[in-house]
């Protein structure tokens, strides 16, 4: 009968008492009714464990009175009935039996194995209750597809991670570098077994050349399962001029002047050279590779000096402006620097326009003080004026002497006005 503990298990193995084989049928025939409770005296715990690893079954009893312990499969076969393993199944091995408790190992777990197995206990009434066997697998493959080997700085590449034929569906993280990226999974079920591949979409710069992308699996059954592939990015290159002489000095009249063109890029730049913008490059300056030559400098030679630099990806270039003091200068002027660019160079600010702008505050500092200085002389006039008024109404010089420095009524008048 299906879901039931066979008793030619005990009694076929052999050697066995006359005895024995009607007290194991009455037995196991109450199995079979007997109801499962919340196992009131009887305690197990359920198993997780990995494919192929060893799974161990514990029934225990809380207060045991040398009552027998069984245990059995999900198929309500007999697996082991005190310390007697009735099963043809070496798998399973004795690791403990006592009054108290009885404890079997299984070896190479298998999915076949999942399930529920249940411990019993022949008291009165009789205890039952189950323990759970869960099979974790781990991914039996992960893969990273990258949409394109080599990439060119500014495009969106395409890469998937797969992780095959795992139990439950993992999860899957990705990550540049030290920095986490999100993608989008897709799970695939087939049979009991899950497939997830996870898509992520990437917008490479010249700074990621080189740098790993990482697929990262995150799975009860594994730890630290990951892959990673290598980004190679193309990219155009980035020129910088440099001035070696005079060092961070004034380019003076009759001196020479020396600069150097580096240019970084992926594939390595290739073509490279020099020009004058806005205008024709000097005969006498000397152009030998990356590095520019002027042995004697004049004020012809002002103007803005471009080194340009390709390879297969594009082209860019940096400028210097070149401004040729007088032999007399004794001013540091800022040192020229250089900056790259793709479409043009940013231009340096002229120092003579600093200049420029300076020289007109200080003018329109010196309009604003004349003009205040002839507003104060004429209002300070007129108050004399006031002083002096009625001298030149007066009839003789003693009468004008008085009026101007005001008699009796005009000092009564002068000091009303004042309070």
């Amino acid at each position: 009968m299906a879901g039931r503990a066979q008793p030619s298990g005990p009694a076929g193995s052999g050697g066995g008492a006359p005895g024995l084989l009607p007290l194991l049928l009455l037995l196991l025939s109450a199995a079979a009714i007997i109801p499962r409770g919340d196992g009131q005296n009887l305690v197990t715990e359920d198993v997780t464990v990995v494919e192929g690893d060893v799974a161990t079954i514990s029934c225990r009893v809380k207060n045991s009175d040398d009552s027998v312990i069984q245990l059995l499969n999900p198929n309500r076969q007999t697996i082991y009935f005190r310390d007697f393993r009735p099963l043809k199944d070496s798998r399973f091995q004795l690791v403990n039996f006592s009054n108290s408790e009885l404890r079997v190992s299984l070896t190479n777990v298998s999915i076949s194995d999942e399930g529920r197995y249940f411990c019993q206990l022949y008291t009165d009434p009789p205890q039952e209750i189950y323990t759970t066997i869960t099979v974790l697998v781990p991914p039996r493959n992960l893969v990273i597809d990258i949409e394109k080997e080599t990439a060119v700085e500014g495009e969106e590449i395409e890469l998937n991670c797969t992780a095959m034929a795992s139990r439950p569906a993992t999860t899957i993280r990705w990550f540049k570098g030290n920095k986490e990226l999100t993608g989008k999974s897709e799970v695939e079920r087939w049979s009991d077994m899950y497939t997830v591949t996870s898509q992520l979409l990437l917008k490479v710069g010249r700074e990621d050349d080189g740098v790993p992308v990482i697929c990262l699996v995150d799975h009860p059954a594994v730890k630290d399962l990951q892959t990673q592939r290598y980004l190679e990015v193309m990219y155009k290159p980035q020129v910088r001029v440099s001035q070696n002489y005079p060092l961070q000095g004034l380019t003076r009249e009759g001196e020479p002047l020396e600069l150097t063109c580096t240019a970084f890029g992926k594939p390595q730049p290739t073509d490279m050279r020099w020009l004058r913008v806005d205008d024709e490059m000097p005969q006498h300056v000397v152009v030998s590779g990356s590095n520019l030559l002027i042995s004697n400098l004049n004020k012809t030679d002002n103007g803005t000096y471009r080194c340009e630099a390709s390879n297969a990806v594009g082209k860019s270039h940096a400028d210097y402006m070149l401004f040729v003091y007088d032999t007399t200068a004794t001013t540091e002027p800022a040192v020229h620097d250089s900056r790259a660019g793709e479409d043009g160079a940013i231009r340096s600010v002229d120092h003579a326009v600093v200049g420029g702008v300076v020289a007109v505050v200080v003018f329109a500092m010196l309009c604003l003080l004349i003009i205040l200085g002839r507003y104060f002389a004429r209002h300070k006039g007129t108050y004399f004026t006031h002083e002096a008024k009625g001298a030149d109404d007066a009839a003789d010089a003693d009468t004008a002497i008085i009026n101007a420095e005001g008699g009796q009524n005009n000092s009564e008048e002068k000091k009303e006005y004042f309070i």
